[in-house]
Parts: structure tokens; sequence; C-alpha cells
């Protein structure tokens, strides 16, 4: 497994290490797990050490894949580094699955960012022509899910792409989180379009479901329901501001100023929505998200912030 040093990937390692299926367990990453791991055995490599995680792939010889090692863009590392590691990881890490011969199936994260502007509603191999990312994140899953369908069908394994709505949680590193935790929040004052997002739990309980099954098609893992950037800020007693043509370009500024950069897969959420038709999910996982978009934004909300409080002064 790859990624297992990020939040989300630490989560699946775990739920993954609970699995009754699950022999052997392997995870790589350029950082340490985020808690405690009883059963994998962790190899602290970095994206660009190409050799090191060819070897060790290839040694460890997988049954199955998960590779959740991808860097979304502001989340834990800046545009330009985040695709340059994402870039890495695949090529090394999916390349190197393609030597092992145990290999039976590859299953990669990926988004819903790949539809493009609009609702994702797309789940059949058979539409994937009509695939047009429009943004650095859709174009970076996109090129995931084609480096993982080219190894697939050269070497004869199953291929299965989770694409996740927005990951949001109190402590998940998703710039769309930060944004959304701004005493202030911008939104589109003439369109405040909706979109859905996913919880970290049941994002990898789905990537754990597509392991699980050994998915062989792409399949929209999203919360049910949706909301606006507006309603959402009324719900954490932010301050919505609306905005309009330019302005966006100084709320960009003065959010990047606040430590809440808007990446371009953000501001077309903030702009045209995001929405994907998560119907799928019990047919091809055996699951269903077990909260809502409404649950996922108010345990967001209800995450305490840091306070601070003045040194107590002992009486003599």
């Amino acid at each position: 497994m790859s990624g297992v040093g990020g939040e989300l990937g630490t989560l699946v390692a775990s739920l993954l290490e609970d699995e009754s299926w699950v022999g052997s367990l392997s995870g790589i990453d350029a950082d340490p797990p985020r808690r405690r791991l009883q059963r994998t055995a962790f190899h602290r490599i970095h994206p660009d050490d190409h050799d090191r995680i060819v070897e060790t792939v290839t040694e460890f010889n997988p049954h199955v894949l998960v590779h959740v090692g991808v860097w979304e863009p502001n989340a834990r590392a800046a545009p330009k580094v985040a695709a340059a590691l994402t870039d890495q990881a695949a090529t090394s890490v999916i390349g190197a699955a393609a030597e092992c011969r145990a290999l039976e199936s590859v299953v990669v994260r990926s988004g819903i960012e790949i539809y493009g502007r609009g609702p994702g509603a797309l789940t059949r191999p058979d539409e994937e022509n009509q695939l047009r990312p429009t943004s650095d994140w859709g174009h970076t899953v996109y090129e995931i899910e084609r480096t993982a369908r080219r190894v697939g069908d050269r070497v004869g394994v199953t291929v299965g792409a989770v694409r996740l709505a927005p990951v949001v949680g109190p402590h998940v590193p998703s710039p769309l989180g930060r944004l959304l935790r701004l005493p202030a929040v911008p939104f589109d004052a003439l369109t405040n379009p909706p979109f859905a997002v996913v919880e970290d739990r049941d994002a990898a309980r789905a990537i754990v479901a597509a392991a699980r099954v050994q998915l062989s098609q792409p399949v929209n893992v999203a919360a049910s329901g949706a909301e606006t950037v507006l309603h959402a800020a009324r719900r954490g007693r932010r301050i919505p501001v609306p905005l309009v043509g330019p302005q966006w370009w100084f709320a960009k500024q003065v959010a990047n100023l606040m430590g809440a950069p808007i990446p371009d897969h953000v501001a077309e959420l903030l702009t045209r929505g995001r929405l994907a038709d998560n119907g799928a999910m019990p047919e091809l996982l055996g699951i269903t998200a077990e909260t809502t978009t409404s649950d996922v934004i108010d345990r967001l909300y209800h995450w305490p912030s840091v306070i601070r409080q003045p040194a107590r002064v002992q009486v003599a």
C-alpha cells in the first residue's frame, strides 16, 4: 500500500489490518503513519527514490496494490510540489507492481474532479470517453487512473478507481476544510452552487471495500445530500462574504494570507459546484456512506479551534 503516512492512508491501513482476508501488509510513504499500526510493515521512502520503491514493492510481491499515495494541491504541499510528488509515486509504485507475479488487482484513489466542471454522475467504463478534467487536480487523478489502466491491461489484472468527493474532516488536511473554517467564508453571490463531500472514515471504508472485492471499474464515493457554501458558513456561524467576478482574485489573496489557499479545483467548487452520483456504491462496494454531507460539515465546525487561556496565578 502506498501513501500510508497521510491521514487517509493511515486510516485505510488500520482498517485493512482488521480485515480477515488480509495476510501480510506493507506500506510505503515519505512520512511515518499518523497512528500506531500493529500489522503493517512500514517503509519510509521518498517518492523520488524510484529504485528503492521498485525493490521494496517487488520483494513484497503483493496480491492487491492499494495506491493512496497522492497529494492534493494545497493540502499537504503546494500545487507544483504536490503534482510532482504524485506523479513520482504513481510511476514508481504502480510501475513496480506490474513486475509482481502475484498481483491480481490494483485499487487507486481518484477524485470526482476528474469530471471537470459540473456534476460527476458517470461510473460505467463505457462512458469514460466523456471525462473532461478542467483543474490541475482533475488532470492529476485522470493521469493516475490512466497509468493504472495501462498497467492493468498489460499484465492482465483488474483495476478499480475510487473517485472520492472532497475528503473533509476535523483533522484532515483539506484546502476546502480550511477555507470553510475561516472566520469569513467567500461564496458566489450569483450561483451559490451545491457541492458534496465525504468524511475521511467513509472514504477509507470505500477504499478497503474496493480492495476486498477487487473492484474492476470506477466508482463515485460521496456522502448523500448536498450543501452550499452560504449554508455551510451559516451552520458554522461564520460570516458569509458574497463575491462576484473580479472580487474572487482579491478573495484568493486574502485567503492565502490567512493560511487557506484556494487551488483551482476548490475555486471550481465555489463557483460551479461539485456533485457526484454515489448510487453505485452499494452494488460495487457493498457499502454506503454512514454520514451525510450536512453531518460532515457539522463535524468539521464542531472540532474545537485553538483556545488561548491566560496562565493561572497561584495564590500564596
